[in-house]
């Protein structure tokens, strides 16, 4: 017989917690259906700003454990507000949307899904970042503390915040009055998938933990003309070849080595035929940084190396912009709550399984609810089974994917166990 998920109770209160034990009980009689939650979420995935489906379908599973739902909150942003009597008030977020890649995985579940990409041609989505996990270890958190509510008191609010990946939800949210409408958490929780680590394990990072994010597009500008004849034209192609090589000076010639930074050169298009030089090239800039004032210094650099080329070309100025809007700024875990939460995990899953995380220079928008005042927590977590943990070990072996690899995926069920586990 089917067991209600308010079936599960404590044989004997506590005044302080809630016991291991209870939430790994309640994992048992959800995890079936947080499996399938997992697969469809993999199988639907939305890319950023495009996530409807994804928000309706989170906001549907919210409703149906009592919370009170806001929708369209910033984008395709959900609020859900569980009010429990007084006590703290703590928020947990989880991110909704996917990856403009084409899965590879081989999976029976795998994505599918062709939409338009930004510049209006075809493209695959995958949930290549785990936000699918993200999404299904909230709900399960969820799900295991409203059906123990009776042993906790205070005020949960549960975020589901739109594009993740392109640095802007956290911020649209805000300021859609997420601190303003809704109860402002005392504390705020998040967990990040890990492709690197294994399942049943997590890892932190105490303080600064993850870098400031920029975005930069560069339109580099020429004359164009016949590919027989270039002393008749001014070469964009060759221009941007420059460019590229020198910005790469700027971290390891104009920057403190103390100092943490990452220039690289995502995307370079321009050209239309074999034999026609173009009249511009377009360059796409990712900027990693952990200070604001060395942020600056490469921001500033990069102006001035593209001028400096292109007058060194007698070529047209040219564009140079830096996308605020997709601005991320540097994860700072505040300390007093790494500290109570790290105590608790490596009581939770011993102290073997919970492990230090050197700073990344990848970027993260809930920095910005830190920026907010409000104390912040994200921790990782092991996606990675055993198999492939010890093939990827071997002399020869296969190394593990990356986080946002058209090959990444988490074994569902010891990381959907261990993320709530350690959520609730």
């Amino acid at each position: 017989m089917a067991v209600s998920p308010r079936a599960v109770r404590p044989e004997e209160p506590s005044p302080s917690a809630i016991r291991p034990m209870w939430v790994s009980q309640q994992i048992d009689v959800e995890l079936t259906k947080l499996i399938d939650l997992y697969k469809h979420l993999h199988r639907h995935p939305e890319l950023s700003h495009q996530e409807a489906a994804t928000a309706a379908k989170l906001a549907q599973e919210m409703r149906g454990l009592g919370f009170e739902v806001t929708t369209g909150v910033g984008g395709h942003g959900i609020v859900c507000v569980f009010r429990n009597g007084k006590g703290p008030t703590i928020m947990v977020r989880t991110d909704l949307d996917a990856l403009p890649v084409t899965e590879k995985t081989g999976l029976p579940y795998a994505s599918e899904v062709v939409t338009r990409g930004r510049d209006g041609l075809p493209v695959g989505v995958m949930h290549a970042c785990g936000h699918d996990m993200h999404m299904t270890c909230w709900v399960g958190t969820a799900k295991v503390l409203t059906a123990l509510k009776d042993r906790w008191k205070g005020t949960l609010v549960f975020i589901g915040q739109p594009a993740e990946e392109v640095g802007a939800g956290a911020r649209m949210m805000i300021e859609a009055g997420l601190f303003n409408r809704f109860p402002k958490p005392d504390f705020a929780l998040a967990l990040h998938c890990d492709s690197q680590l294994k399942a049943g394990t997590v890892s932190f990072t105490n303080g600064l933990a993850m870098a400031n994010v920029d975005t930069v597009d560069v339109v580099v500008k020429g004359k164009g003309g016949h590919g027989a004849a270039p002393h008749t034209t001014v070469d964009p192609i060759v221009l941007a070849a420059k460019m590229v090589l020198d910005f790469q000076t700027i971290v390891s010639r104009e920057l403190d080595p103390v100092d943490p930074a990452v220039v690289t050169v995502g995307s370079i298009h321009g050209g239309t035929k074999h034999n026609i030089i173009p009249s511009e090239v377009r360059l796409q800039l990712t900027v990693r940084s952990t200070k604001d004032e060395v942020r600056a210094k490469i921001l500033d650099a990069i102006k001035r190396i593209a001028k400096g080329n292109a007058e060194a070309a007698r070529a047209p100025e040219p564009e140079v912009n830096i996308n605020l809007s997709e601005f991320t700024p540097a994860l700072v875990n505040d300390a007093d709550l790494t500290q109570r939460m790290v105590a608790l995990f490596r009581s939770v899953l011993g102290a073997e399984n919970v492990s230090k995380r050197p700073l990344s220079l990848g970027g993260e928008d809930f920095a910005r609810y830190g920026r907010e005042g409000v104390p912040i927590f994200l921790y990782f977590l092991g996606t990675i089974d055993d198999e492939r943990w010890q093939a990827a070990r071997k002399p020869g072996g296969e190394p593990l994917p990356s986080m946002h690899s058209d090959r990444f995926w988490p074994a569902i069920e010891p990381t959907i166990r261990t993320g709530v586990l350690t959520m609730s």
